[in-house]
C-alpha cells in the first residue's frame, strides 16, 4: 500500500489526478536548513525525513511511503512559508522582476529500499508593484506556500514565465513521481 507522508491538499489532489490509490500518514518533520547545507540538499533531506517518519509511524510491513518537499530558492536563499503578511510582502518584493528556482524532491521509501527523483523549475516574475503584492496577499493564498505564492491559484497572475514543472511548483512533480511509482510497480500507466 502506498502512503503519502503529507496532509497537503495540493499533493493529495495531484496524486488523485493521476489515478494513484493511496492513504495519507500525518508526520511532523522540522523544516530548518542546516548551516552549509545547499538548498537542494535541504529539500532532499526534508522530503526523505518525511517519508522515513511516515514509514516509522506505520505498522504495515509492506508499506511504501512517498515524501516530498518543495522550496523556492533565490540567490542560494531558501524562501519557506511566510510567517505573516509582512514576511510575504518581503518575499514577493525580492522575487519581483527576477528568475528564481523551485526545487521539488520526492522520496519513495519502504523496508526494501529508498529511491528519489528531483524536479528543478525556473520561474520568472514580472516587476510587481506594491498594490499588486498587497492585493495578492489579501487573497490569503500566500500563506502556507513556499515563496508566498500559489501557482495553481491567483498566484498564476504573478508568473511571467515557467521553465519546468507546473506540478513541481505546486508541490509534487507529477512526471518524476509517476516515474518512481511505475519503477516500483505502484502505478501501471
Amino acid at each position: 500500500m502506498l502512503y503519502l507522508a503529507s496532509q497537503s491538499p495540493r499533493r493529495r489532489q495531484l496524486l488523485e489526478q493521476i489515478g494513484v490509490d493511496f492513504r495519507t500518514v500525518d508526520v511532523d518533520v522540522p523544516e530548518q536548513r542546516a548551516i552549509a547545507e545547499s538548498p537542494r540538499e535541504y529539500v532532499s533531506r526534508v522530503a526523505r525525513e518525511k517519508a522515513l517518519a511516515g514509514l516509522a509511524a506505520l505498522s504495515d510491513a509492506s508499506a511504501v511511503v512517498l515524501g516530498a518537499d518543495t522550496e523556492v530558492v533565490l540567490d542560494n536563499e531558501v524562501f519557506g512559508k511566510p510567517v505573516d503578511a509582512a514576511d510575504a510582502t518581503a518575499m514577493l518584493r525580492r522575487l519581483s522582476g527576477r528568475v528564481h528556482e523551485v526545487i521539488s524532491i520526492v522520496w519513495l521509501i519502504s523496508h526494501a529500499g529508498e529511491w528519489s527523483d528531483t524536479s528543478v523549475s525556473r520561474v520568472r516574475m514580472p516587476e510587481l508593484d506594491a498594490a499588486t503584492i498587497k492585493a495578492y496577499i489579501a487573497t490569503g493564498e500566500a500563506f502556507g506556500k513556499a515563496g508566498a505564492y500559489a501557482i495553481q491559484g491567483h498566484g498564476a497572475k504573478l508568473i511571467e514565465h515557467l521553465d519546468g514543472s507546473h506540478s513541481g511548483v505546486m508541490g509534487l512533480p507529477i512526471f518524476e513521481t509517476a516515474r518512481l511509482l511505475r519503477a516500483h510497480s505502484l502505478m501501471t500507466t
